[in-house]
């Protein structure tokens, strides 16, 4: 009988076109790139949508508009789904790339389930993956003792630690920016904040032996490009010494006390909690201790990058005049209710959602009615731990009825706030830590 993680493997697989070169600007539903508007009904990717709507071919489908949805599956309210995960409205399917609704969001520690997927390169196939022999090893040139280390061999030699650690992909918030910037085009759902269990990753690499000169950690994992090219690396990054060395930077087995899901670095991944997700390696087989900033594949600029200096959009920032992004901003999130509710006016409506804010804690929540002009502070609980994201709550009494948003603004512990609108654009569209707003209607 196939598990789980063997019928998510080959129901991904059946979805993927056969398009690299243009792969990571391929949606299913829509498309960013106009040049790639037809990318996704090429070959498999055609077969999988003739299945999906029920017919053998779909004659003319070269003819098809830009962008256009066929009615078949346009008419059809059903998510395309990822096995083990739920509710997830894909983004991209090669490499797949999948974010969560808010609402699906309002649990304190975010299930298995509805962890969002940001893959850059293929995952290894779930039959080349055996917990009982997958290595690490950790080297480079500011390793003073290169050693491997299996999963079990991480379980019995190094003390286990488990916290809730907020991950967020840069480019959260994407869809938002004018012009729009290349990439996979994410509204808010591509955050989340399970537990991870594992060991320091301090611990480990002390135990390698960290040189006097190192600077920088970098990961490499087991998925492959998706040009099929064994020599090209999907992404390798990595982190400074002082984040590597963080008590809650971790190499994780198992999240929410399961093992990892497949799409989420199965059987072993990097953790490092509050910067963006592309640090936290997944599928991980190597660690590099780097006497230098690490320069693998996606630590290059513009990747993960904004200028040094806000820009009027549409610009052309030269490759000198970028940072790398490394703790990411203030932000937060309405769980509860889920955008466009209608209620009576005389029923009072509970609000809630998370915040958080990279390295720092978040000192409060505030929520408007009046698009802005006044707030009202919510009630802010504490993290679980350091780099845990806040649950945070209101209740709203209405004065009249009609047509409401709903804003919420986080402050971080060092005083910066969340703008109102969408902050300063860049070209890769990262960052983006607006208030996020739901519509309600009372009646």
């Amino acid at each position: 009988m196939s598990t789980n993680k063997e019928r998510e493997a080959r129901g991904l697989h059946a979805l993927y076109a056969e398009n690299p070169e243009k792969a990571d600007r391929l949606v299913w539903g829509r498309v960013v790139d106009p040049e790639s508007r037809r990318g996704f009904l090429k070959k498999s990717g055609l077969a999988a949508m003739g299945a999906a709507i029920g017919a053998a071919a779909i004659p003319f489908a070269d003819k098809m508009p830009g962008g256009l949805i066929p009615v078949a599956l346009a008419d059809n309210h059903e998510p395309f789904m990822l096995e083990g995960k739920d509710g997830l409205t894909v983004l991209n399917d090669r490499p797949v790339n999948a974010e969560t609704p808010a609402h699906l969001l309002d649990d304190d520690i975010t299930p298995g389930s509805r962890m969002f997927v940001r893959n850059n390169g293929i995952p290894p196939a779930i039959e080349n993956i055996d917990p009982a022999t997958w290595e690490v090893r950790i080297e480079g040139e500011s390793c003073a003792n290169p050693m491997s280390f299996t999963i079990a061999e991480l379980k019995q030699k190094f003390q286990h630690y488990t916290y809730q650690l907020q991950i967020e992909c840069g480019g959260n918030g994407r869809s938002e920016y004018v012009p729009s910037a290349s990439g996979n085009q994410w509204t808010t759902g591509a955050v989340a904040c399970p537990t991870f269990t594992g060991v320091r990753l301090r611990d480990v690499l002390e135990a390698c032996g960290i040189k006097s000169d190192a600077v920088y950690i970098g990961y490499y994992g087991a998925d492959t490009h998706v040009s099929g090219d064994p020599s090209r690396i999907p992404i390798s990054r990595g982190v400074p010494m002082h984040k590597a060395l963080e008590d809650e930077s971790l190499i994780a087995w198992a999240m929410n006390g399961e093992d990892i899901p497949y799409q989420n670095g199965y059987p072993l991944r990097v953790v490092c909690g509050g910067w963006p997700g592309s640090v936290s390696g997944k599928w991980l087989q190597r660690i590099v201790i780097r006497n230098q900033k690490h320069d693998g594949p996606k630590m290059e600029v513009p990747s993960y990058s904004v200028p040094k200096y806000p820009v009027a959009p549409g610009t052309e920032v030269p490759k000198s005049d970028y940072v790398t992004i490394e703790s990411m901003p203030v932000k937060s999130l309405i769980t509860y209710p889920q955008s466009g509710l209608t209620q009576s006016k005389d029923e009072k409506l509970v609000v809630r959602g998370h915040a958080w804010a990279g390295d720092l804690a978040v000192s409060k929540v505030e929520v408007s009615i009046d698009f802005g002009a006044t707030w009202m502070e919510a009630e802010l609980k504490a993290p679980a731990n350091r780099l845990a994201w806040q649950r945070w709550s209101t209740v709203i009494d209405f004065p009249e009825i009609g047509y409401y948003e709903i804003w919420a603004k986080a402050t971080d512990s060092e005083g910066h706030s969340q703008p109102m609108v969408v902050p300063g654009w860049n070209p890769k569209g990262y960052l983006n830590n607006a208030c996020h707003r739901i519509a309600v209607q009372l009646v």
